[in-house]
């Protein structure tokens, strides 16, 4: 058996009249984030990280922000499809553990949601995806509320 580690980093910036959408969850706020999709910093950087596991690039090289069809496009269709590919390619997943960076809002009452959420989109148990949300103490862009990152590490195997 292989066992291979994948790391994934996203980032994106506020901006007025989007909805702020992190983990597949629509969170209320008073700004959304910046994206051609749905801008889900949190999903983006899963995908990256299986990706990266396996890998197979990253999330821009298989749904480019130049191509229409992934305008707006729910994030969660993203993870599936980034699912499907590693299973196409014989990995299962072992886990997922993320940290979203956010001054605000507090997401702490959200995180069983997006775990659950991520975990049906995914196919495994939902004990096997850790999400933990943080601040940096108003230093740095997401300090300054300028926008939110995410990091996600996961374990597969083959």
């Amino acid at each position: 058996m292989s066992i291979r580690v994948g790391h994934g980093y996203d980032v994106h910036q506020f901006a007025p009249n989007r909805k702020l959408i992190i983990g597949g969850i629509e969170i209320p706020y008073k700004m959304g984030l910046l994206g051609h999709s749905d801008a889900d910093v949190l999903l983006h950087a899963i995908c990256d990280s299986l990706l990266g596991a396996a890998a197979l690039g990253d999330i821009g090289t298989h749904f480019p922000d130049t191509d229409a069809k992934y305008k707006g496009i729910d994030s969660m269709n993203l993870l599936k499809e980034v699912c499907e590919l590693l299973s196409n390619k014989g990995y299962s997943i072992g886990n997922i553990d993320a940290t979203v960076i956010a001054q605000a809002p507090k997401l702490k009452s959200y995180i069983p949601e997006m775990r659950q959420k991520i975990a049906l989109a995914m196919g495994i148990d939902i004990d096997c995806i850790s999400i933990k949300a943080t601040t940096e103490e108003k230093l740095g862009f997401t300090g300054r509320m300028e926008g939110i990152s995410a990091h996600c590490v996961s374990l597969i195997s083959k």
